[in-house]
């Protein structure tokens, strides 16, 4: 029996950008009015009574555009600043957006006029956004909207949904009552409440997944995505006394935090990253048992504090600061970061240091192994027996280790990492992007 075609009905607002953009068109358009806090307060009121179902999508809409006194020139500046506001997950996504240009609508209660400049940046087409219009005066004053659009009314997802009689499997991604609605008429066949802008704990709890990002939805749905991984799947542990600003770099990169006083038990087998307050302690056993963490951070000297020749031979990568240097509540956490995301050892404590751009288009893999004859010539010969064509490859070594970067271009199969984790002397080996 074939698949059924895919459908990914996407909301705008919170969503697929960062803000709410009537909010956002209020301080532009109300910059120089005396009671702009006021009505800045009213507008946002108005946005979450209807996003949380406490007062109908209508009577936001009629309220808030009341409010606004915009015009288009009021327009443009929004549209400039939209732009750079697109959520993180879905703007590393865009070559998604490319290949799936006709199964994906965005469905708003926003307004065209800036929705459509800011997603046709990713292939998104004119006729699959489906939002709300302006009404204009002679001079581009905007006094009103289009009343007859089945958006601007209460329930007007699920009107327009029914319209458009879609057949297939129909995906929901919002933040919103409107988006939860699409669910609860059993129009579409999920809901993933969008959680990486703002998290509405009455629509969260409805949802059928939370997806703190766009990688998390294409990973539990298997489609291609921009990292091999979601982010915010992966936990990150801090401990100690560590300033905000440290934990705060490694929260906004996506990673998920628990700040605690010491290392729990509970957390050994499923710890990723370590982040560790100066004069913190990590005992062998619980590094021997941590088989997921990848990296540790330490925000001081991490001589007599942690095994480092263990941390080699486990593969995991550590960054100290062995001067102390008041710069380390950016400079570690940004160096483990990097990491995470690049492969780049650059400055760390006990792996050969390597820094390296990253190739657009390609598969970025790890290979962490002992320093032994051999290895790349048999790391190479799997390569080559999957027909993979290598764009760029870089090794260094120490005593201890070896440390491979290769880059692929091409589609691989599961069974090649099979492979490359097979390969005697492996450490360990992950997929990047």
């Amino acid at each position: 029996m074939p698949k059924q075609k895919a459908y990914y009905i996407i909301d705008f607002d919170s969503t697929f950008t960062q803000v709410e953009a009537l909010d956002e068109l209020a301080r532009i358009s109300l910059k120089n009015h005396p009671d702009k806090e006021a009505i800045f307060q009213k507008i946002e009121d108005y946005t979450n009574f209807a996003m949380e179902g406490k007062l109908s999508f209508s009577e936001s809409l009629a309220q808030r555009v009341k409010l606004l006194e915009a015009n288009e020139e009021h327009l443009k500046q929004l549209i400039k600043h939209l732009k750079k506001k697109v959520s993180t997950s879905f703007s590393r996504n865009a070559e998604f957006f490319k290949k799936h240009a006709d199964e994906v609508l965005i469905v708003s209660g926003g307004f065209k006029e800036f929705i459509t400049p800011v997603v046709s940046q990713y292939h998104i087409k004119k006729e699959n956004i489906y939002a709300n219009t302006f009404v204009t005066t002679g001079d581009g004053k905007i006094i009103d909207y289009d009343h007859a659009n089945p958006l601007s009314e209460e329930g007007g997802k699920v009107k327009l949904l029914q319209h458009l009689k879609l057949e297939g499997e129909l995906f929901g991604i919002g933040d919103g009552y409107s988006d939860f609605q699409l669910r609860e008429s059993g129009i579409i066949n999920k809901f993933f409440a969008f959680t990486e802008n703002i998290a509405r704990e009455s629509i969260v709890s409805k949802a059928d997944h939370v997806t703190p990002s766009f990688d998390e939805f294409l990973y539990v749905n298997d489609l291609p995505r921009a990292i091999s991984y979601p982010k915010n799947r992966i936990l990150c542990l801090v401990i100690g006394e560590v300033d905000p600003l440290t934990i705060s770099i490694l929260k906004n990169d996506g990673l998920s935090i628990r700040h605690k006083t010491s290392f729990e038990e509970k957390y050994v087998k499923d710890v990723g990253i370590i982040l560790l307050a100066d004069g913190e302690k990590i005992d062998k056993e619980q590094l021997k048992n941590a088989a997921k963490l990848k990296t540790i951070g330490y925000l001081g000297n991490a001589k007599n504090k942690i095994e480092l020749d263990l941390c080699t031979k486990q593969g995991i990568v550590v960054f100290d600061d062995p001067k102390n240097n008041p710069r380390n509540i950016d400079f570690i956490p940004k160096r483990v970061a990097d990491f995470m995301n690049t492969g780049a050892t650059y400055l760390s404590s006990n792996f050969p240091n390597l820094q390296l751009p990253k190739i657009e288009k390609s598969h970025r893999l790890i290979h962490i192994h002992k320093n032994v004859p051999g290895i790349m010539a048999k790391i190479n010969t799997v390569f080559a027996k999957h027909d993979i064509n290598i764009v760029s490859q870089f090794l260094m070594t120490n005593a201890e280790i070896g440390y491979a970067i290769t880059d692929i271009n091409a589609q691989y199969d599961k069974q090649l990492f099979k492979s490359l984790k097979k390969i005697e002397q492996t450490i360990k080996f992950r997929v990047l992007y």
